[in-house]
């Protein structure tokens, strides 16, 4: 999953962020009237305890980008504002013109960003960690493969219907076309982007196929950079196309369908294979986000008879390590209101103007559609249940003194629902079960075909789960590979706010939506922020996915029945004051691929030093993970 470099809170143009950002501490009350008999609330107030925030000025990350964050399910997403402007008037668009009409200051920032990247790009400085590395005598080692994480893969139209022509070769995700595209032609962009809905794979007429080499993930546009620094470094150390690969690949699709329609999982098995081969080396495997997600169900499938037939032992011959980014195992909760209704904290707290042009020209139920007509993207629905996430009274990661908990996902204020809004508030599986219940077949037919989200409570249940490909997506229900010798380390960021539950109400009266609820966005009391309150993890993924398998799920035997060795690097968030990108001590879950430290972890593991790294625990993941009700047998 990936989110923006910028998180704003609405009425102060500050970023809830520090020089030495702690994890923060979340107190909720709501107080219920006593004719409520739902658990529907009445008041609330919200406290956060963290340390000082400083303002920053906040800087455009691209052209547009509130739409597009809003479209790759708010990982980009970006509060700016929007020009609502007639699509006639845009036969002749060119990028210049398109700049005449976008806010001057808006512009300015754009164009600062870009220049500012490309001037650190094109500085020593890019390529100093691998200078630094390549001096104390490491060097090149294990061929490494890099699996990228949601939406930062570009993707490339290869269609030669009359509607696709225009865009042969052109990339309709991750450019400036697609900037073009929306605008000049939206309903043929969105006919491009979504995927048959009963399907799941290309719609007639329609090919739309993951670029492919470094150049797929190291910009998302120009200026932006993903996976480019860590680029730079490996090749400073001596990694090159010959001994590293990026295993791109089209996030649209649910991970069965990634095989079905580009053998995606027999590709990746075979440059593994290859690789290992020529060098005579294992592999080391890098994975970002969603890409930790697509890896762990690749250890399924190249296993299983009903994938790659490598056989049991597959992994242990042919991988020595497995570095996981900022990996969402247990999914994202922002993913629950991006399908349900096409929002997340980013829309939420967006200022008027930007919100009124967003809706004028890709609505809720629009963005919703699009959603759910990615089924990739429902990937990242939370995994685990209440036993990982709480439930109306309690939540592993609930702070001393909050009286209500943050297991209560979905809220609802006495007297603001509809009669298709819920009559009590919604615990995660409540909120599961009503999307399911609520959306049209083929998006229900979508998720229980490809995912489950349950937990096993023994061995015999996850051995019989790797039968299961519904199962390969969730670590809770399925295990490591039966590889003794596996390395895995995880690194991720904590710090940094991150939406943890909502305020929903009916949709505004005389509103013309299929929507049965959206964010309560008039709700801004305590920190209870346009509907939003946070908890804690790195500004897109929640603690507990990003830590409970590192640190609790994977040292339980039938999760990790061969002892694989877990290194868990929690990275806290100290962004620098004037940097757009947060600096070299990031822990964004994007940013963070640029930062210092990640990079030197990363070229250690690859060069096999990855034995001098040490565990380091910043946040309070293992209270948070021993609360947690989920058991050894």
């Amino acid at each position: 999953m990936a989110t923006t470099v910028r998180r704003r809170l609405v009425g102060k143009d500050i970023e809830c962020e520090t020089a030495s950002e702690t994890a923060s501490e979340t107190s909720t009350s709501r107080e219920p009237s006593p004719d409520n008999q739902h658990g529907l609330t009445t008041s609330v107030k919200v406290i956060h305890k963290r340390p000082k925030t400083r303002k920053r000025k906040t800087t455009a990350i691209f052209l547009l980008g509130s739409l597009f964050g809003i479209i790759a399910a708010g990982f980009f997403a970006k509060s700016n504002d929007l020009i609502d402007l007639p699509l006639p008037e845009f036969k002749e668009l060119s990028m210049d013109s398109l700049f005449e009409v976008l806010p001057a200051g808006f512009v300015k920032e754009m164009r600062d960003l870009v220049n500012g990247e490309r001037d650190l790009i094109e500085s020593d400085d890019a390529f100093s960690v691998g200078i630094k590395m390549r001096e104390e005598g490491l060097s090149a080692d294990h061929p490494i493969v890099m699996i990228p994480g949601v939406i930062s893969t570009g993707l490339e139209s290869w269609g030669t219907s009359e509607i696709s022509l225009p865009y042969f070769r052109k990339r309709l995700w991750g450019s400036w076309t697609m900037m073009r595209a929306l605008v000049m032609d939206k309903e043929g962009w969105k006919r491009h982007i979504m995927l048959n809905k009963t399907t799941g794979l290309d719609p007639p007429g329609i090919k739309l196929r993951a670029a492919q080499g470094f150049d797929a993930t190291d910009f998302f546009i120009t200026g932006y950079w993903i996976w480019n620094k860590i680029l730079e470094n490996l090749a400073s150390l001596g990694y090159d196309p010959t001994n590293s690969y990026t295993a791109a690949y089209d996030w649209r699709l649910s991970f069965a369908n990634l095989e079905v329609r580009d053998h995606y999982f027999s590709r990746l098995k075979s440059y593994i294979e290859q690789a290992h081969f020529l060098h005579e080396k294992k592999v080391v495997l890098t994975s970002h986000s969603m890409g930790s997600q697509v890896l762990f169900y690749f250890f399924h499938w190249v296993a299983s008879e009903k994938g790659g037939k490598g056989g049991q032992d597959w992994v242990e011959r042919h991988v020595d390590s497995w570095i996981n980014i900022s990996g969402c195992m247990l999914g994202a909760v922002k993913d629950v209101t991006a399908i349900l209704s096409g929002e997340m904290r980013d829309t939420a707290q967006m200022n008027a103007f930007a919100v009124y042009g967003l809706e004028k020209f890709l609505s809720k139920e629009e963005r919703s559609e699009i959603f759910r007509a990615m089924p990739g993207l429902s990937s990242m629905l939370p995994m685990g249940g209440n036993a990982i996430w709480g439930d109306l009274d309690w939540a592993p990661d609930d702070q001393p003194d909050q009286e209500h908990s943050y297991g209560s996902l979905l809220n609802f204020r006495a007297g603001q629902n509809g009669t298709a809004t819920p009559d009590r508030n919604l615990t995660i599986e409540d909120a599961m079960d009503y999307i399911l219940d609520t959306t049209d077949d083929w998006y229900r037919d979508q998720v229980r075909g490809s995912y489950s989200h349950g937990v096993a409570k023994t061995s015999k249940e996850v051995e019989a789960n790797e039968n299961d490909p519904r199962k390969w997506t969730n670590p809770l229900e399925t295990r490591l590979p039966l590889a003794p010798s596996l390395k895995i380390y995880c690194f991720y960021g904590v710090g940094k706010p991150t939406e943890r539950a909502y305020f929903y109400r009916a949709p505004d009266p005389g509103t013309i939506t299929h929507l049965n609820m959206t964010i309560d966005t008039t709700l801004t009391q305590g920190h209870v922020d346009h509907g939003v309150i946070l908890g804690e993890g790195d500004g897109t993924v929640n603690i507990m996915s990003l830590g409970y398998m590192c640190n609790k799920g994977w040292k339980m035997k039938r999760f990790n029945p061969a002892g694989s060795k877990i290194t868990v690097v929690e990275m806290p968030h100290e962004p620098e004051r004037f940097n757009p990108r947060g600096g070299p001590n990031t822990a964004d879950h994007v940013d963070i691929l640029g930062r210092q430290n990640l990079n030197e972890y990363i070229l250690r593991v690859a060069a096999g030093q990855g034995d001098t790294i040490k565990d380091f625990i910043a946040s309070d993941i293992l209270k948070y993970a021993e609360n947690a009700k989920v058991y050894d047998e």
